[in-house]
């Protein structure tokens, strides 16, 4: 039987841990050719080699830094000499830095937007460069609950969000004649994810901090704002980008899905 994905072509950005390894392995079980795309070069070679020893799909790793347009063109060209083609974009990569307005420093402020907003900008450009000759593609944000709703101490976060969702639909009204779909998807807390619970900058660890309580007070403060009454699991995430990229959402572009478990409705 055909998988949904059979023999396309996905390159995802922040590929190497967390959930954007959660959707290359995704991704290559339903069909793709993975292109697993990180910063962290060793991690990125880890999950490509993993993906190609438990699947029958190919992937390959680059090393990119999303905020530099030359190594972000380096990256697409690179997955058309290797493949052909690009079929999927997942703009994965992020950083969350969260501090007090008046504490915020300038510079940390712009980097959350350089990774974030600008990065996203980057990645679609040159998606859409060889997406548009091919008359075909998809092109999927992973944006944030923070997209839609303001983000106690966390202004630059919520910012560049709700930028990616503006992007999405501009880029969507321009490349909808070329047979290209944008959307962004949009989930909520993953608590158990790498973001949420590993190094000095984990976010339980920042909110913690910036509210003055436990970190395990933190988390059931945002289990409580759910009303399904969990966090969001890289399944929960990786249903949605599947759908999305596949032609069962052939009818469908600007759009911000959210995954929220009932916390975002709008």
């Amino acid at each position: 039987m055909e998988k949904v994905l059979q023999d396309r072509i996905a390159l995802v950005t922040g590929g190497a841990q967390g959930l954007g390894q959660a959707l290359c392995q995704r991704l290559a079980k339903e069909g793709c050719h993975v292109i697993v795309a990180d910063l962290n070069e060793e991690k990125a070679i880890q999950t490509a080699e993993s993906i190609t020893a438990s699947t029958d799909r190919r992937a390959i790793a680059v090393k990119v830094d999303v905020s530099d347009e030359a190594q972000v063109e380096a990256m697409v060209n690179r997955c058309v000499q290797e493949f052909g083609r690009l079929d999927i974009m997942v703009a994965n990569a992020g950083i969350l830095i969260a501090e007090e307005i008046t504490e915020f420093p300038a510079e940390k402020w712009r980097a959350v937007m350089n990774v974030n907003l600008f990065g996203y900008f980057l990645c679609a450009k040159h998606a859409a460069r060889v997406m548009k000759a091919q008359k075909s593609g998809a092109i999927i944000e992973i944006n944030s609950k923070s997209g839609k709703k303001g983000s106690f101490k966390n202004s630059a976060y919520a910012a560049s969000k709700f930028g990616g969702i503006g992007l999405t639909q501009s880029i969507a009204l321009e490349l909808a004649e070329y047979g290209v779909r944008v959307n962004a998807v949009l989930p909520g807390n993953m608590l158990d994810s790498p973001l949420w619970t590993e190094g000095p900058n984990a976010l339980f660890k920042q909110y913690a901090r910036n509210r003055g309580i436990t970190e395990e007070q933190v988390r059931q403060i945002y289990i409580d704002q759910v009303p399904m009454k969990r966090g969001c699991s890289y399944d929960d995430v990786s249903n949605v980008v599947v759908f999305l990229a596949s032609d069962q959402s052939s009818y469908m572009t600007g759009q911000a899905i959210n995954v929220t478990g009932g916390q975002e409705m709008r």
